[in-house]
Order: C-alpha cells, then sequence, then structure tokens
C-alpha cells in the first residue's frame, strides 16, 4: 500500500529545523474567555465571549458613562461581575468605531468574536493587538433585531400592539431614582459633569438638580395631567419621556400641548410658546414626537394607567390625550434620530429600563401605525 504523505505536517517540521519559528494557528476555532484568561502566552487566538463592561483600570470595569472606545471586558456570561473571570481586550483605532463602547453602548450584554494576542492588558489578563471584530450587531448597534422579532412583517393596528407587548417589558424607576438616571442618560458627550437640557439646550452642572432658580428639574413631556398619572412608578416616572430642563422653561412649558407658533420663552432660545401650546427648538423636535409616541404605544390603558393616545387637537386639559399629532408626526420626519437620542436610548436600554424607544430604532414605523 502507498505511504500516504502530509505536505504541510512535513514542511512545518522542515521550517523548525532549520530555526524559522512557526505559530500555530489557533484562531481557526474560537476559545473561550476561561481558556484565554489560562492561556497568556503571546499565541494568537478568536475568543468568544460577552461584552460585560470597559476595564478602566486593572480591578474596575465600568458597565455605563464609558470614558472612550479604547477597550471593553468580555466573559463567559453577561452577567458576570467578577473582573478576574473577565478578558480585558484592547481595540485598536481601526474597530473603534464601531465596537468601542462610548459609540457603541448597546454593544453591552452581547456576545462577539475577537481575534488577536493573548497577552496582559492593563496588568490584567487580556487580549491585544487584534485583527479581527465579528458578532455584536456591531453594523447597527441600536437596532438588535431579536428585540423587535415579535413586531416583523407586521403594520399599522398589528405592529403598535406588537411593539407594546415588546416595551412594556421594563424595569420600573422610582422617582427619586429619575434624578440619577437622568445624570447618565442626558449627560453631555462634551463635559461628562453635565447634562443637556431638552429644550433649551443648555450646558449644566448635573449637581444643580433641584427647585430653585436656574436648576435643572425633572421635565414630564407627556404632560402629567394629559392622563393624570402624578409622578406614580410607571408613567410618572418612565425616563424615555422624562428629561432635565430648567424650571422656570420646565413652567413656561406646564401642560400644554405641542404645536407650531407662539411668542419667545425666556432663557429657551429657538422655543416658542402661546395659550395652550408649546414649540420646542428645532433640533430637539423629533426627539419630543418620538417621546411622545412611545408613551401611545407603552400605555394603552393596562397596569392601572390611562390609556395614552396622540389627537390633533390642542388644549386637552386633563384627558389622556396629547396633540397636536399632525405637528408631531412633522417634527419627526424633519429632526431624525441623532447620535444623543440613540445613545440615550441605548442606556435607558442597558443600564435602567430595559426597553426601548422603537421610534429611534425605527423611524418608518411613525407612519405605519399613524398614517
Amino acid at each position: 500500500m502507498a505511504r500516504s504523505f502530509r505536505p504541510v505536517l512535513i514542511l512545518t517540521t522542515v521550517l523548525a529545523l532549520l530555526g524559522f519559528g512557526v505559530t500555530p494557528s489557533t484562531a481557526a476555532t474560537p476559545i473561550t474567555v476561561a481558556t484565554a484568561i489560562g492561556r497568556q502566552d503571546g499565541s494568537t487566538a478568536s475568543v468568544t465571549g460577552w461584552v460585560v463592561g470597559q476595564p478602566t483600570a486593572t480591578s474596575t470595569v465600568v458597565r455605563s458613562n464609558f470614558p472612550n472606545d479604547y477597550a471593553l471586558a468580555l466573559a463567559d456570561s453577561a452577567s458576570q461581575t467578577s473582573t478576574g473571570s473577565m478578558l480585558y481586550v484592547q481595540i485598536p483605532a481601526a474597530f473603534r468605531a464601531s465596537y468601542g463602547l462610548q459609540s457603541n453602548p448597546g454593544l453591552l450584554g452581547k456576545q462577539i468574536t475577537v481575534t488577536g494576542t493573548l497577552a496582559a492588558y492593563f496588568s490584567h489578563a487580556g487580549l491585544k493587538d487584534a485583527t479581527a471584530f465579528t458578532g455584536g450587531g456591531s453594523s447597527d448597534p441600536g437596532d438588535p433585531s431579536d428585540y423587535y422579532a415579535p413586531a416583523a412583517g407586521k403594520t399599522g393596528a398589528a405592529l403598535k400592539a406588537a411593539l407594546h407587548t415588546i416595551i412594556a417589558n421594563q424595569t420600573k424607576l422610582s422617582y427619586d431614582q429619575v434624578w440619577n438616571a437622568l445624570k447618565d442618560t442626558d449627560q453631555d458627550p462634551a463635559n461628562t459633569n453635565n447634562v443637556i437640557l431638552l429644550y433649551s439646550g443648555r450646558s449644566q452642572s448635573k449637581s444643580t438638580n433641584g427647585g430653585g432658580v436656574n436648576d435643572w428639574n425633572r421635565e414630564h413631556v407627556w404632560a402629567k395631567s394629559h392622563g393624570d398619572f402624578g409622578t406614580a412608578t410607571g408613567p410618572g416616572t418612565d425616563i424615555h419621556h422624562l428629561r432635565p430642563e430648567d424650571v422656570s422653561v420646565n413652567s413656561a412649558r406646564g401642560n400644554l400641548d405641542f404645536d407650531n407658533g407662539g411668542s419667545t420663552v425666556a432663557e429657551c432660545p429657538g422655543c416658542a410658546a402661546d395659550a395652550d401650546s408649546f414649540s420646542p427648538r428645532a433640533a430637539v423636535r423629533g426627539d419630543v414626537a418620538r417621546m411622545i409616541l412611545y408613551m401611545a404605544v407603552r400605555y394603552e390603558g393596562g397596569d392601572g394607567f390611562a390609556n395614552l393616545e396622540p389627537n390633533n387637537s390642542v388644549s386637552n386639559g386633563t384627558a389622556p390625550y396629547i396633540g397636536k399629532l399632525s405637528v408631531l408626526k412633522a417634527w419627526a420626519a424633519a429632526d431624525p434620530p441623532d447620535t444623543f437620542e440613540k445613545r440615550r436610548n441605548e442606556v435607558i436600554y442597558t443600564t435602567y429600563q430595559h426597553n426601548r424607544n422603537p421610534f429611534i430604532d425605527h423611524p418608518e414605523w411613525i407612519a405605519s401605525i399613524w398614517p
């Protein structure tokens, strides 16, 4: 019988005998994080794990307020909190826009595979000089298709019903917890000590929250009286529509419906108000519309709360309606979701309520539900 030769094995052996270093390829089959932690030998490997935060020191991994896009931590479980069971991954510049957590906070809790060198990073078990990242929905981390799977292919009332079921699954905050949540969700990207006030656009210290002159407080975009829910846990504490705002500007808006026109509002450049309506600055009109429409889908008369709905009227008073729908739809079309709004949606989803505003992820659904 003819002998079977193995050219690759023979070539590898010859090269080794001649003194040429040959590193076996270990990147073909991904290894676990635990295996990677135990194999810090400078070899190349592909590691599959769950994104659990960003390392900022040897024993510190943060899960929000990500300082930059330079690193992430992987674990074999999405719920892992022990840094000793995490692999610290250095993110080269070429991958930061897609896999850095400051730019893509929605990656938190996602499973990814990274190929690189198993070597210490932050004086901790790590993976450096990565050559490939895959998984995690990095091409559009703000739109997790599995989250919206039950709504796939639906339109109109059926779409609205499906989205209600999806987003009603949420963690509820107390009204006191809202303060700290807003300091995170509305953080000024240019100054992490500040928040951006919704209507006025002013950047203001996080610590100046309260009820005094020029303090910022908790604005209910869907006014509390439009459904009589007050500050009760539920719509009264849902941070998808609660935003920081100057005390006096919040008071000027009051419980007015939304519409175009009116006179200038003090301390709120670009805002206008009249006897029955309020108009925010142009840069956030779409944000306001998407928050209102989120509330209309989330609160459908269950949970002991009113069925919130937009209509095409102003002066809705204490009825569970808010308007004008035609204006809100136009605002949403003219001002599509921006980076700040998308980040906010991600932070609420990953850190606080664990539900999303579907109209930030899919603006086209507005016209499907409200043609």
